[in-house]
This record gives C-alpha cells, sequence and structure tokens, in this order.
C-alpha cells in the first residue's frame, strides 16, 4: 500500500521533536549521545577549569588567562607521563573563550587529545575555542545535562576569578559534594585575594548557615604550584567510575543516595 504523500515518521518530525511535548526526548539525547561519545574517547575522568569568559591573556594585577594555561600544561604532562593513555585524566571545560581557552591552550603544549570541551549554545559570549577538537567537542541546550556531565567525570575542579556563571558552579558543586551527591574530590579557589573579597565563608559559619567542617570540601590557592601539587596528590576517579564499578544491587537491597 502506496504511503500517503507528505506523511512524516515520528521519529524524523521535527516540528514534534522540537515542540514542548518532545522535551523529555531532547534532555534524554543530552544523557545518551554524550555518554555514548564520552566511551568512545575513552574518556574517563577530568579536571575541571571553571572561570570567566571575559578574562583576556596580559591582564592586570595578575594575568589569569597565563596562569590558567600554565596549570593545565601542568597537569597535561603530568598525566602523560605518569598514566596510560587509558587513563589519563583530560582537561574539561565549557569549550568557550577566556579561562576556558586557556586551559585548553596549555593542554594543547603537551596532546590536544586531553581537551574536552562541554559548550552552551548562548547568545553571547560563549563559542567554541579552536583549541578543542571538534570530535572532542559538546553542544549543550539545557544547563542542568551540562552540569551533570561535568560532575560525573570530574575528578578535581580548578575555579579561577568569574561572575555569575563562575560562581553557579562553584556553589552546584560545594552542594554536591556537602550532600554526598557526587564523588569528593580536590576543589580549588584560584587567587585568594579575589575569592576572600567575593564570598565570606567564616560568616557563613558564624552565622550557623553552614558547619565548620564544609570549609574542608574546597582550598584556596594562590600559585600555580600550590594547585598542581593539590591535584597531582589528591585526584582519585570519577563520580561515573565509581557508580560503574559498583556491583548490580541485589534484588530487594535498600537503594543507596547518590
Amino acid at each position: 500500500m502506496k504511503k500517503p504523500s507528505g506523511t512524516i515518521k515520528a521519529y524524523d518530525n521535527r516540528e514534534f521533536l522540537h515542540s514542548d511535548g518532545a522535551r523529555v526526548l531532547r534532555i534524554q539525547t543530552e544523557y545518551m549521545e554524550p555518554d555514548q561519545r564520552l566511551q568512545r574517547l575513552g574518556v574517563k575522568h577530568t579536571v575541571i577549569f571553571f572561570g570567566s569568559a571575559r578574562i583576556q591573556p596580559g591582564g592586570r594585577p595578575r594575568d589569569w588567562y597565563a596562569e590558567a594555561a600554565a596549570l593545565a600544561e601542568r597537569v597535561a604532562r603530568w598525566t602523560v607521563d605518569t598514566h596510560a593513555p587509558a587513563e589519563r585524566y583530560r582537561i574539561c571545560t565549557g569549550g568557550g573563550p577566556g579561562i576556558m581557552q586557556a586551559a585548553h591552550e596549555g593542554a594543547a603544549r603537551v596532546d590536544a587529545a586531553l581537551n574536552i570541551g562541554f559548550n552552551i549554545s548562548l547568545p553571547f559570549e560563549q563559542h567554541l575555542n579552536p583549541c578543542v577538537r571538534p570530535d572532542h567537542a559538546f553542544e549543550f541546550h539545557y544547563f542542568f545535562m551540562r552540569k551533570f556531565w561535568f560532575v560525573n567525570l570530574a575528578a578535581a575542579a580548578v575555579i579561577f576569578p568569574g561572575g555569575f556563571g563562575t560562581l553557579d558552579e562553584l556553589f552546584e558543586l560545594l552542594t554536591l559534594t556537602q550532600t554526598g551527591k557526587s564523588a569528593p574530590m580536590p576543589i580549588l579557589l584560584y587567587g585568594r585575594q579575589f575569592w576572600t573579597k567575593v564570598v565570606n565563608f567564616k560568616l557563613l559559619v558564624e552565622q550557623g548557615l553552614i558547619s565548620v567542617e564544609d570549609l574542608d570540601s574546597f582550598t584556596i590557592v594562590d600559585s600555580v604550584e600550590e594547585a598542581y601539587a593539590a591535584i597531582s596528590g589528591g585526584v582519585g576517579q570519577s563520580h561515573s567510575e565509581i557508580a560503574r564499578a559498583q556491583p548490580p544491587r541485589k534484588k530487594g537491597a535498600r537503594r543507596r543516595a547518590g
């Protein structure tokens, strides 16, 4: 029987796929497609670099761009020299300009294949930087799915000075760590003068809004050497690795939070 002219298969109906009713399908694709591609690339764990997209080389009073590039290069050299290819830590950022590009520039001095960029479609600022290979670049629509992948693969995180986006990523990571929803990892706030002025963590403790033990979930560092020592001496498995290594849950057993 001949198919009626103009009939569109459901899975190929772009009008439907971009509709409000198909949002759940679009969310699923932002989990499933990256998951399969990251496995093909052999990405097990990453070191995240967060920071402003607006920071440029040669900034004053400190050149955050140069310091981010130097740290990423140092971490990249360390993982290439001390880990088998399948076990190397990748340098992961939002894939855009500023601190993100600086980190990828540094890693590319060692091996550009270490770079992973989780980009997101925005009307301004965000565009894929040239140091991330196209097959190592991911484009997200949903912020929460992008955040999921950041945390799921992270074994360490370095947060350079930044604005709303950087602060959002920092506090999401601290919250997930505090509540045990992510694997413990070195979380480094880079730039003592900046971070102690921007966030008064001690006041949060004094007001009883966080516990004094919560201050142990991050470390403020002020140099490439400090940050490198914390990363090379503290990284372990990512949340994804730990979850994949867990034995299948027995029938009737209580599900563990996480």
